[in-house]
């Protein structure tokens, strides 16, 4: 289906409406989350490819610690410098360069994985959001942007950052501690027992800062959301004159954003002191506990310099995993946001081919759609007949573009269902099509026109490739876009959503669009809303010319001169909860004129 003309996705749930920015809240969460390293397949790789280089970090780290205590003793007990061990030299100098290799490889795979992430969820949450169709995602395009751009992004420092340290805090840590106490039962038990003490203080650093991450997500997607609004309407305010009002709303977004942003980076150097603190004084401890032996003498040198080089490392994967304590909450905010929008339910596509529409009668069979005020509309009954044009009236709120949505697919009725009925006569309800079979054979024009970036005459021809300049001409001069080449050139830019030219003139320009498209089935929702009256005439005259091409036309009309000249009218009408009490019989008839 082309709207205006774009493709639209598969169908939201019925009665699904519109939401703005949710509100922040807090969890229980895991470390890392396991649905980004289940769905995610650059995290799922990230994980294990980091998991594997902190085993060979570990292996390194001991390696170096057995190496280093054992030429230290022999220097200092034995009076043998470190060269006449050349192979013990080699060693070392291999485990250090292995270390250094694996720590360089992580960095880089890091972020590299990271790109990658953000881009496959980024990826998904705008196929995801397409897919929950128009009424799902009303009023939230904004927040759904900033989600999937600066949101998202907040994965960058949690996957490059906290991740790695996690994953060694669970391999080098544990392996450490393991041979410290094949070396000195004493210092594993001390480093056992004062190793709780970190994440015990990560514990109370994180009660500190609960929902932090999420306020600063939540202001983060406020203020692009009312951003990109306030961007959009700017023409607008600024013909009204009200375009210095909105200023100090985006500044007041803007001090709330910059002191959550100060706040959270308070908390993180706080925690990283502590913790440095804490992770220093317990090796301390263990040196006074090594040195005490060793003036005794109840332990050897070799192992006594091997446990010193090792207890550093037990606490420092789980010291820089509080210091990336603030990535860890910024990256599982940004997650859990971006998953509850991949929780949204959209309705299965189907698996039957669509008629072909240029033969196909599609019908509503008492439809039905629960909104805000009621039920928009309130069993409707529409017949959409090959090769002819349809009027949709009824009173504003009626729910007429929301039948259409029905129509096409796009939307879940509360009740009844909508039909394509073949040539031969067997109807298929739109639930069992496949939806892109039919949005290939629909072009939809909705009041505001959607239309990609590029020239007017790019735009043009991406609705229908291999167009030659003679049908552009034509289409352009059908539909009153020529004036606006005339006066613009075929090599104009257009912005998003068609920024850079007026209302009308995307009205226009979508108008051609659809004539160009060879869909046999034109939707046109208010076509000539925000036309004057010399150009409605243009509309209504191709709205004549698609007929006599053979093409089905459903025209949602308020004016008289659009109903005039469809070939059938269908009025819908709405129930709304203060009518309850006192339904009306046929609030949906159709008739030819």
């Amino acid at each position: 289906m082309t709207t205006s003309i774009s493709r639209p996705p598969a169908p939201p749930p019925a009665g699904t409406a519109g939401a703005s920015v949710p509100t922040p809240k807090r969890a229980s969460r895991a470390p890392l989350d396991p649905r980004l390293v289940r769905e995610v397949r650059a995290a799922r790789s990230h994980v294990a490819r980091t998991t594997v280089l902190g085993l060979v970090q570990a292996g390194c780290v001991i390696t170096t610690a057995l190496v280093i205590g054992r030429l230290g003793a022999s220097l200092l007990v034995d009076r043998e410098l470190p060269q006449a061990a050349p192979a013990l030299l080699g060693v070392l100098a291999l485990a250090l360069a292995i270390r250094a290799l694996a720590v360089l490889v992580e960095q880089r795979t890091a972020h590299r994985a990271a790109t990658d992430a953000i881009a496959q969820l980024r990826s998904r949450i705008v196929s995801h959001a397409a897919q929950l169709g128009p009424r799902s995602s009303a009023g939230r395009g904004a927040d759904l942007t900033a989600l999937a751009t600066t949101g998202v992004e907040n994965l960058r420092p949690y996957l490059v950052g906290y991740v790695p340290q996690l994953l060694l805090s669970l391999t080098v840590t544990p392996l450490c501690l393991l041979t410290i106490g094949l070396l000195d039962l004493t210092s594993a038990l001390i480093a056992l027992f004062t190793l709780p003490l970190v994440p015990l203080f990560m514990i109370l650093v994180g009660k500190l800062t609960v929902g932090r991450s999420e306020r600063l997500l939540a202001d983060m997607r406020t203020m692009w959301a009312q951003m990109l609004d306030l961007v959009d309407g700017l023409p607008t305010l600024r013909a009204l004159g009200r375009e210095k009002g909105p200023e100090k709303v985006v500044r007041s977004l803007g001090d709330r954003h910059r002191a959550s942003t100060m706040g959270s980076l308070k908390y993180a150097f706080l925690s990283g002191m502590v913790l440095e603190l804490l992770a220093t004084l317990c090796v301390a401890l263990i040196a006074v506990s090594i040195g005490m032996r060793l003036v005794y003498g109840h332990m050897d040198l070799a192992p006594a310099l091997a446990v010193l080089v090792l207890a550093p490392e037990v606490y420092q994967p789980l010291r820089n995993v509080g210091s990336q304590y603030h990535s860890s909450t910024d990256g599982l905010a940004a997650v859990t946001a971006a998953f509850e929008v991949l929780d949204e339910p959209v309705t299965a596509d189907g698996r039957t081919e669509a008629p072909d529409l240029r033969t196909a009668t599609l019908a509503l069979r008492g439809v039905t759609v629960a909104s805000r005020d009621g039920l928009a509309p309130y069993r409707a009954e529409v017949t959409v007949r090959p090769g002819r044009v349809l009027a949709l009236t009824g009173p504003s709120g009626s729910g007429k573009t929301t039948a259409v949505h029905v129509m096409l697919g796009l939307l879940e009725p509360a009740e009844g269902r909508a039909e394509v009925i073949a040539a031969d006569g067997t109807a298929v309800d739109v639930r069992e099509l496949r939806r892109r079979s039919l949005w290939d054979q629909v072009a939809l024009l909705p009041q505001r026109p959607v239309l990609p970036a590029g020239t007017i005459r790019s735009v043009l021809l991406s609705a229908r490739p291999g167009t030659s300049e003679g049908e552009v001409d034509r289409a352009a001069a059908a539909t009153g876009l020529d004036a606006v080449v005339a006066e613009r050139g075929w090599d104009a830019d257009l912005g998003r959503a068609g920024a850079g030219i007026s209302l009308g003139e995307r009205q226009r320009l979508a108008l051609a669009r659809a004539m160009l498209s060879p869909a046999p089935l034109v939707v046109l929702d208010e076509p000539t809303a925000h036309l004057d009256g010399a150009t409605e005439q243009v509309v209504l005259d191709l709205i004549a010319d698609l007929r006599r091409q053979g093409r089905t036309v459903v025209v949602i009309a308020h004016r008289s001169r659009l109903v005039d000249i469809a070939d059938d009218v269908a009025e819908v009408q709405a129930r709304h909860t203060r009518d309850a009490e006192h339904p009306a019989g046929h609030e949906h008839q159709e008739v030819a004129p």
